[in-house]
Formats: C-alpha cells, structure tokens, sequence
C-alpha cells in the first residue's frame, strides 16, 4: 500500500515479550514466535483493505514484520490473526502491534487484542518432525 498509515493497537506486555522461547532457523537466524489476533472496528473503512503488523525494536534497529491482511466488513469490522516469526540479533523491546492501512483511520475500536508466546512444546514438536 502506498502512503500506508499506521496506527497503534496496543503494546505487548514486556513478560509476554520475554516468554517466547527461540528457535535457531537456517535462513532467519534466530526468532522468536507470537500467535496474535485482534477484532478491530474501523468506522468509515468499510471494503477497504488493511494489514496487522508487528513492530518491535531489536538492539538499535527498528523491524516490522507483517501478521495478516484482510477487508474490512460492511459493518466497519474486521478480525485479523496469525502467527508472528520475529528475527532477533540481539533482543526484543518495545513490541508494538499496529494497524496499517491506505486511508488513515480517523477512529480505531479494539474489541479484543490476544497475544501469546508460542508454546516450546510445539516448537520442540516441530523441529523433531522435521
């Protein structure tokens, strides 16, 4: 989206931030995964397309990395989820889940804001299947 504007959701909690264990990847690195999702109402966006995304400060570098994209409802709704693969050289703060979106929002309604570090189990499950 070109001129995209972004708009805050909500802050992730710093011990859910800390909670996710990482995993070392052949191409990413290292990385640390979230399973987001997030009703949103956004009066006067009907039809339009938007994307989640997650922002995150990593040392001194400023990354995002995209979670889901989506058209709003008829009703001015929209639930957006996925699971965020964070890459991580040093560490992760100021963790910050944000709407993007063509036209700017004039108001933005969370209904609902879920965040949560991927389980080790399933992690571990997945490297041994693999």
């Amino acid at each position: 989206m070109t001129n995209a504007h972004d708009k805050l959701i909500g802050p992730a909690p710093s011990r859910i931030v800390d909670a996710a264990h990482l995993l070392v990847t052949p191409y990413e690195g290292r990385v640390a995964e979230y399973n987001i999702a997030t009703w949103l109402q956004l009066p006067g966006l009907a039809n339009l397309p938007v994307s989640l995304l997650v922002s995150y400060r990593d040392g001194d570098k400023r990354r995002e990395v995209s979670v889901d994209h989506g058209k709003v409802s008829l009703h001015n709704k929209i639930l957006l989820s996925g699971v965020a693969r964070l890459p991580v050289k040093h560490k992760i703060e100021d963790m910050q889940i944000r709407l993007r979106s063509a036209v700017p929002a004039a108001t933005l309604v969370v209904e609902e804001l879920f965040i949560q570090a991927v389980e080790a189990t399933r992690q571990h499950s997945r490297q041994v299947s693999a």
